[in-house]
């Protein structure tokens, strides 16, 4: 069913207007579209966004949306470098008045029942726990749901750290700042002793660190059905 849902959604094209652009952090930088009345989507979905305003090689590219469904905004969130790509480029080009194309939502990634979750951020993969955790505030109605956000940056940028925080203050949501490996096997190893199988697990941002924390919870006998993933490259 959600195959087909995706297959249906890529279809459904819009153009979102540009409201406009803030610096995250050193090399991350957040892209604010305004967001049309029928459009919405489940909390850690991605789409897929076209630049219009010039023409460039590739110019489709998947990137979470970052904002929530009860935010009047769509938030793109993404690590610009140095030596950025020709999509991202354009994406700093964008002023206010433009477009950008968007199809979809489409993706599984997203909480679907009430199970103790443990979400696991790797640095920009933050993005799609953002979306989770302010629509968990946004619906939250009193209800104890067991949700644990671990977020891994070596860098100790931690960017949304002063939202999360908010979150983490009023609702259920507990939030874990770590730098290191070690320190994001401990904290992995206390959730599954409590949880083990009862547990869902959600894993985001670089393919390898994605990769490798998908391995480690296989090999702590957490079952394959039971371990969500979102791998991000770099455009």
């Amino acid at each position: 069913m959600s195959f087909i849902q995706d297959t249906l959604s890529i279809f459904k094209k819009r153009e979102l207007l540009f409201l406009e652009s803030n610096k995250e952090s050193e090399d991350v930088y957040s892209f604010l579209f305004e967001k049309e009345k029928d459009l919405t989507w489940k909390a850690g979905q991605h789409g897929l966004f076209t630049i219009t305003h010039k023409k460039i090689k590739s110019p489709i590219r998947p990137f979470t949306i970052a904002s929530a469904p009860s935010e009047n905004m769509v938030r793109l969130t993404m690590r610009i470098s140095d030596q950025p790509s020709d999509f991202k480029k354009a994406m700093l080009e964008l002023k206010q008045g433009m477009h950008v194309k968007m199809s979809g939502p489409v993706g599984g990634f997203y909480l679907k029942d009430n199970s103790p979750s443990l979400l696991i951020a790797g640095g920009i993969g933050i993005t799609p726990f953002r979306s989770i955790v302010k629509q968990v505030e946004a619906e939250e109605n009193g209800q104890d749901n067991k949700i644990h956000l671990l977020y891994l940056d070596s860098n100790r940028s931690f960017i949304f750290k002063d939202e999360l925080d908010g979150i983490a203050d009023n609702t259920s949501v507990e939030v874990t700042y770590l730098d290191s490996r070690d320190e994001l096997h401990q904290e992995i190893d206390k959730f599954t002793n409590l949880y083990l199988n009862s547990g869902k697990y959600y894993i985001a941002g670089p393919k390898s660190m994605v990769d490798a924390m998908s391995t480690y919870l296989l090999n702590n006998n957490i079952p394959k059905r039971n371990i969500k993933k979102d791998a991000f490259s770099g455009y």
